[in-house]
């Protein structure tokens, strides 16, 4: 049976997407140069890493390379974090890497017992990282030696943020954990219902911590205690980012490939569909405007009504936050580069390449979802009602099927409640 419903992730009521297994795909990733995670600018400088297993650092100003530095494999889901002049950020090679932040020297490496796929947060004279080992690590920022370690029941790849003491991450055991910062001792978990991969920080904005969970739900707890606040529901392929938030309005990408406003009780005020793959990136914002890309390969802008203003297509997947310099705005793509676009039009004005040109291969986002179609059989003596299964990734969802369900789809305002609880 052929299909061709393009689109999002949504579904009809014949139409049903169920997670069959946990998200691996970050794990299997082959060789080459892309670009995974958020870039951080500190002045002129522009520091990321890569697949190839390079950290650069990316003088703007001069459009050249200032310094890079190899690790002994690829550079995926860690950002890098720069406090007083230096560099912290995780490898694939199962090492968390302090540098000089101006030369790109190694002051120290900590080694523990998986991939790090986790973005460090400093706290005081304690750097603290998560590893596919399961465990949460504090590591003295001075001397590069363990402190404290905190184990969790399944691996952790998840940005860490740290606020008044206290550090939050997530866990493939479904848990957004709080610690001690300093001790590493356990203050509360909350349970979710499906595992956390979180890209990018949870946002934490005056006493809310919100993150997404692959269970569908974006969650939004007190910091404090832990207790839920709201959630509320996206589409059918979970979520690995967190929100953006402008003028009391939280701005989301999910994984259905849709891109949410909602207020801070989480009501949907309006949604814009991006495309056909997974939004896992934190918008920014400038001059009334909003900045995104998405795993369909596009950078876009839309005005704050959810109106499309530009879009500049790369040749991959777009997981990075963004970063505005002069009258650019800079975003990494998958395909190896880092372009510089013109904020106001999207023009390119440049881009730079890392040192393998090759995509790095990875599986379909939707790898772990399959799409039961129920069909309805009609005889002369019974009606029976059948399934037929197929792969997420040959199915291409479209807003027509979408807005079988939803009044509010495409770039228009929504007035009334979303679904959530």
């Amino acid at each position: 049976m052929d299909f061709d419903f393009g689109g999002t992730g949504a579904v009809s009521d014949n139409i049903e997407v169920r997670k069959t297994k946990s998200y691996e795909r970050l794990w299997k990733t082959g060789d080459g140069g892309s670009i995974c995670l958020d870039p951080l600018l500190d002045g002129s400088i522009l520091f990321f890493g890569a697949r190839d297993g390079y950290v650069y650092a990316l003088d703007l100003e001069q459009r050249k390379v200032k310094w890079m530095f190899k690790t002994d494999n690829g550079i995926l889901y860690s950002s890098p974090v720069v406090v007083d002049d230096y560099l912290y950020i995780g490898s694939f090679d199962c090492h968390l890497y302090k540098l000089d932040a101006k030369t790109g020297k190694l002051v120290w490496k900590f080694r523990t017992g998986g991939e790090i796929g986790s973005t460090p947060a400093v706290f005081s004279n304690i750097v603290c990282v998560g590893s596919r080992d399961g465990y949460a690590y504090g590591i003295d920022k001075e001397t590069g030696k363990e402190v404290w370690r905190f184990k969790t029941e399944s691996s952790i790849a998840s940005a860490f943020v740290v606020d008044e003491g206290k550090m939050y991450f997530g866990s493939y055991d479904q848990n957004l954990y709080c610690l001690d910062a300093k001790t590493g001792q356990e203050l509360w978990r909350f349970k979710t219902g499906a595992e956390l991969f979180l890209l990018h920080q949870p946002l934490i904005y005056d006493n809310m911590i919100i993150f997404g969970s692959f269970d569908n739900y974006l969650y939004c707890l007190d910091k404090r205690t832990g207790i839920e606040i709201w959630r509320f529901k996206t589409g059918k392929y979970g979520n690995t980012s967190a929100p953006g938030i402008y003028n009391n309005v939280l701005y989301y990408g999910a994984r259905d490939g849709i891109f949410y406003a909602l207020d801070l009780q989480g009501r949907e005020l309006w949604r814009f569909i991006a495309g056909n793959d997974s939004i896992s990136t934190i918008p920014v914002f400038d001059e009334e405007k909003i900045y995104f890309g998405s795993g369909d390969s596009n950078f876009y802008c839309i005005d704050l009504r959810g109106n499309e203003i530009w879009r500049f297509k790369t040749d991959g997947s777009i997981w990075c936050k963004a970063s505005f310099f002069g009258n650019c705005v800079c975003v990494a793509s998958w395909d190896c580069h880092v372009y510089a676009l013109n904020e106001m039009t999207g023009e390119e004005k440049w881009r730079f390449e890392t040192t393998n040109k090759n995509q790095a291969p990875i599986a379909s986002s939707y790898e772990g979802w399959e799409v039961v179609v129920k069909i309805q059989n009609h005889g002369d003596d019974e009606h029976r009602e059948e399934d037929e299964t197929y792969a997420a990734k040959n199915l291409n969802f479209s807003e027509d099927v979408y807005s079988m369900q939803s009044e509010y789809a495409g770039k228009s305002e929504y007035a009334g409640g979303s679904e959530y609880a």
